[in-house]
């Protein structure tokens, strides 16, 4: 008899493959905003045909990480500086009214903790991927935490860019004691109950992401 504990393994398209592999290579700055998409440079490289990296590189347009330039073809979607503007300001938004929901709601929230370890772990050993990941990690259960599935689902979408601004701005020499040490305070003040200390906190490590010249990974001109 199958033991019922194994799980049916999945067969994913080669095109949600490539496109997933593409998408983490854009959002973790390995291919920067400008960056030419050349599907024949890219099928070689991945050992592939080109017809999945086009249907992919369709999906990371629809995702708005990817632009077609006229006459150019495609390339990554350079950041403008409004659009970091505005994307620190949905952010904001975003966990303002989940850090209420979650203190309103009496929801528990320890399992902010192990992100919070991870974060730690990974600024003392200076893993720039590893932190981002946990960050992610925090502020995906934070978000889970509201109970608000419209918010959680816009939220997924929307954390693609932080997850590259963020990517990029760490390229810079920002420390990551600073962004690790900036997770535990929210945490605290959220099983205090304490909502003004918690929206206080959560805004400013939301406008922290921009404490940083936009133009340094953005185009200036719209």
């Amino acid at each position: 008899m199958l033991d019922p504990a194994l799980d049916p393994i999945e067969q994913m398209p080669l095109r949600l493959r490539v496109a997933e592999r593409l998408r983490s290579a854009i959002v973790t700055g390995k291919l920067r905003p400008g960056d030419p998409l050349t599907e024949t440079a890219l099928a070689e490289q991945l050992n592939v045909s080109r017809a999945p990296i086009r249907e992919a590189i369709q999906d990371l347009e629809n995702d708005g990480l990817v632009e077609t330039v006229p006459y150019r073809g495609k390339r990554v979607k350079p950041l403008t500086v409004q659009e970091v503007i505005e994307i620190c300001d949905m952010r904001q938004y975003f966990e303002v009214m989940a850090v209420r929901r979650i203190v309103e709601g009496g929801t528990e929230v320890v399992g902010l903790w192990g992100p919070c370890r991870e974060m730690a772990s990974a600024a003392a050993s200076h893993d720039r991927e590893a932190l981002v990941a946990a960050d992610e990690a925090f502020h995906r259960c934070l978000i889970q935490l509201s109970k608000h599935q419209l918010l959680a689902q816009l939220w997924n979408g929307l954390y693609l860019r932080i997850h590259q601004i963020m990517s990029l701005r760490i390229d810079e020499d920002v420390d990551l004691a600073d962004i690790a040490g900036a997770h535990p305070p929210i945490v605290e003040a959220l099983e205090a109950g304490d909502v003004d200390a918690a929206v206080r906190l959560v805004s400013l490590h939301s406008n922290a992401l921009a404490d940083f010249d936009p133009a340094s990974i953005a185009e200036t001109t719209q």
